[in-house]
């Protein structure tokens, strides 16, 4: 009788661990995520490499951006979104919630990517000249992406099963790092439409 009732007891421990256990990104979860995080670096490194003080302050109107804004705007932008993730993590995961998820990957990444929509950022989003020189805020940003990378390659968290809400829907902490390297994307093509100005400076 009390070998049965430590089987039953075993059996019952087991369930409850699966029921809890954590959701690991998959290889190619991770792949896809740091693929996408180094491409949309190396794009905006190499849009912005070489310019001079007064392409990078240039702008086409007064309520627009520069190439320098838009770089401090993904340099603070690096850490917040990645506040996101760091602030679901507090939750449990809910698997049963999936259902609910508003897209796939690759819709977010299309929302996010695409320029056709302008949304106006908010406050803590503004660009300052917090971060000094365009030298600092562009190191700003690359120590963020270099420290978010390092995360998606050791992570164990299950990032699947735990959401955020963005006001186009509803979507895993996975795809907030998405969107964290579809919107570097977004602001790059961004400082190339500044590029493209008739009026930008030729050095």
């Amino acid at each position: 009788m009390k070998t049965s009732l430590k089987i039953i007891a075993m059996a019952l421990l087991l369930v409850g661990n699966n029921a809890f256990a954590q959701t690991q990104l998959t290889k190619d979860e991770k792949s896809k995520a740091l693929d996408h995080l180094q491409s949309s670096q190396s794009e905006l490194l190499k849009t912005v490499k070489g310019l001079s003080e007064e392409q990078l302050n240039y702008k086409p109107t007064p309520d627009y951006w520069s190439v320098a804004e838009c770089v401090e705007h993904l340099a603070i932008s690096e850490t917040n979104i990645f506040g996101i993730v760091q602030m679901t993590l507090q939750s449990d995961p809910d698997p049963s919630m999936r259902g609910q998820v508003a897209m796939d990957d690759d819709g977010l990444l299309g929302i996010i990517t695409s320029r056709e929509q302008k949304v106006k950022t908010r406050p803590e989003f503004e660009p300052s000249g917090k971060f000094g020189s365009f030298k600092e805020t562009l190191d700003e940003f690359k120590s963020k992406r270099k420290s978010n990378m390092n995360y998606v390659k050791t992570s164990t968290d299950d990032l699947r099963n735990r959401y955020f809400d963005f006001p186009f829907g509803k979507v895993d902490v996975y795809q907030v790092i998405l969107f964290m390297s579809g919107h570097a994307i977004r602001h790059t093509d961004q400082i190339k439409e500044v590029m493209a100005d008739s009026g930008f400076p030729n050095v």
